[in-house]
């Protein structure tokens, strides 16, 4: 999938989100936001300008969020992002009302509207982690011009081919034959186990 796919994701699909923010004592707030609209730039949402998430915003500039789709653990996926907002007033208020509909029942005048806003989610990185598939799957992703950054184990050339770390690895995605192995990140769940299991050393924390 393309960048643009998973905040299509998000935002059609899965639409509320848990987003996070800090606060003026550098602690994390933590807020249910719908992600109204998506397209190659980001993601967009509205809220009031008298609202304490408002001020967390135009204050830092940033958020973290998650989106989780699914009945239960097992059967969900998850696509989280964090990155760079900015404030872009309220030209795109009737965009953003004509595709999310219900809004008009929480703001049904235009007198009413006069509080709201529109924010961009123009810049950052994300992950998508889906638990209802096995092996479990996972894929970095970013946009507006962040990085991706790599997070997880490798198995560097120190390895000698023991098979300690397949037989921890809880998603089997461990290849052997000739060392150094290798782990298959797509399928990767981060757990540390190959590390912690290594005698040599030879696994390593991206």
């Amino acid at each position: 999938m393309t960048a643009k796919e998973y905040l299509q994701l998000i935002s059609d699909e899965i639409h509320t989100t848990i987003v996070a923010t800090v606060d003026d004592e550098g602690l994390p707030v933590t807020a249910a936001i719908d992600m109204m609209m998506s397209d190659e730039s980001g993601l967009y949402f509205l809220t009031a300008r008298g609202k304490s998430f408002y001020d967390r915003l135009t204050k830092r500039g940033y958020l973290a969020l998650t989106a989780l789709k699914g009945e239960d653990t097992m059967h969900s996926l998850a696509v989280s992002l964090r990155g760079k907002v900015r404030e872009l007033g309220p030209e795109l208020l009737p965009v953003l009302f004509e595709k999310n509909p219900y809004m008009a029942e929480i703001y049904p005048t235009e007198a009413s509207r006069e509080a709201l806003t529109v924010f961009q989610i123009y810049e950052g990185s994300g992950e998508y982690f889906d638990l209802s598939k096995r092996p479990i799957e996972r894929a970095s992703f970013s946009f507006g011009g962040a990085e991706s950054k790599a997070e997880g184990y490798t198995i560097t050339d120190a390895c000698i081919g023991c098979g300690s770390c397949v037989a921890v690895c809880p998603q089997s995605c461990i290849t052997g034959g000739e060392p150094p192995f290798m782990i298959r990140q797509e399928h990767c769940l981060h757990c540390g186990n190959c590390l912690r299991a290594c005698p040599v050393g030879a696994v390593i924390r991206k």
